[in-house]
């Protein structure tokens, strides 16, 4: 017979409620180490080299898309074509959080 692991456990370490039932916050439940909304540490730049509308950038984007999943993985042209997805994805961050009202 398999051992019943979840009698052997702390019900206030582990698990998205707290001991008494009620739900803990994502720190409480993270160890309040990490959170996957905040920046790691790297400033981004908002590229304004790009075009400034939507749907140019977004055609940008296909464009992109299509040479990084021609290419071979962890090509040169693999690599920059990564490089410029994450730049167009910045600008078109920056320009939804522009719009009235922002669209992200």
């Amino acid at each position: 017979m398999a051992k019943d692991k979840k009698q052997d456990r702390d019900p206030g370490k582990a698990g998205k409620h707290a001991a008494d039932g009620a739900p803990r916050s994502p720190a409480e439940v993270a160890g309040g180490q990490h959170h996957a909304a905040k920046a790691h540490g790297r400033a981004t730049q908002v590229d304004t080299s790009l075009p400034e509308t939507r749907p140019e950038l977004m055609a940008l984007h296909a464009a992109a898309r299509a040479r990084r999943n021609a290419a071979a993985l962890d090509s040169p042209a693999f690599r920059a074509a990564v490089i410029d997805l994450e730049r167009i994805e910045i600008r078109i961050a920056a320009v939804d959080r522009a719009a009235d009202p922002p669209l992200g």
